[in-house]
């Protein structure tokens, strides 16, 4: 399993400056811009259903909170790169908390099994993540 590159090591070079706590605020913080500008970007593909269901924003907002980790780890396995079994030898996870994440049985997963979720959905859609650390610079 290889060492995923910090968030901060995506965006422009001089983070060196920065000391060892504060490399660690700035991955926190673009770690949660990316998981906010993530849960756009599902908000734009439920859309459609958003709009039959006639969801406020409000309940788009919670739907997404809500499955946010089913959301990735099924972008994840769209990908036809990894499976579940795969998914879980990734995250270090049993494969059945993969599955009751999937099915909507856990929607709590513990923040490490998010972070190593988004880590390898970085290792599959990385053109999507330097889209998103743009947009993040640019804001």
């Amino acid at each position: 399993m290889s060492t995923v590159e910090p968030l901060y090591g995506l965006m422009a070079n001089g983070f060196n400056k920065y000391s060892k706590s504060e490399r660690i605020l700035l991955e926190a913080g673009l770690f949660s811009c990316v998981c906010n500008q993530l849960k756009e970007l599902f908000k734009e593909q439920y859309s459609e259903y958003f709009r039959v269901m006639k969801f406020t924003i409000e309940m788009e907002n919670a739907m997404i909170d809500t499955n946010f980790v089913c959301l990735v780890i099924k972008d994840i396995l769209s990908t036809n790169e990894y499976n579940l079994e795969g998914i879980a030898y990734y995250t270090n996870v049993h494969e059945d908390i993969i599955y009751d994440i999937v099915t909507g049985q856990n929607k709590n997963p513990s923040a490490m099994v998010l972070q190593k979720v988004i880590d390898l959905h970085r290792s599959v859609r990385p053109n999507l993540y330097r889209e998103i650390i743009k947009k993040i610079a640019n804001d």
